[in-house]
């Protein structure tokens, strides 16, 4: 994907499923959310050890979401990528999955690409949204 596609996906974007979200402050997943909320994004965090974070119900799993989501950010190891990517695929309004910073799994990659799903690897989308302003 060229960055003026990421860009206008990201645009016309408002629902982002973060998979791997935590309440920890230190964790990128925890700050990263927050500023997606306060760019107008709705956070739905995704991570079986919660039950609400960021005043969200946390869900335990992309499954367990009922609306469909426009974006899938995933910080996790790269090891677990493939059954998110899996799961992902099943959501109805599926614009973009993205993997954070060192996270990236090219079998996944090309189960979202066979599927019509664009994906970014091992990117930021803090930073790339940063870069937009």
């Amino acid at each position: 994907m060229t960055p003026d596609e990421i860009v206008g996906l990201l645009q016309t974007s408002k629902i982002i499923a973060v998979v791997g979200a935590s309440p920890n402050i230190s964790r990128p997943s925890h700050w990263i959310s927050k500023y997606l909320r306060a760019q107008g994004y709705q956070v739905l965090p995704v991570n079986p050890g919660h039950t609400e974070l960021f005043g969200e119900k946390c869900y335990p799993d992309l499954e367990s979401i009922p609306i469909g989501v426009d974006i899938v950010n995933i910080f996790r190891r790269s090891d677990q990528v493939l059954p998110i990517v899996r799961s992902a695929l099943k959501s109805k309004v599926l614009k973009l999955i993205w993997m954070q910073d060192n996270v990236y799994d090219e079998t996944a990659g090309q189960l979202a690409k066979t599927a019509g799903v664009p994906i970014v690897m091992n990117d930021c989308i803090y930073r790339f949204l940063r870069s937009m302003s």
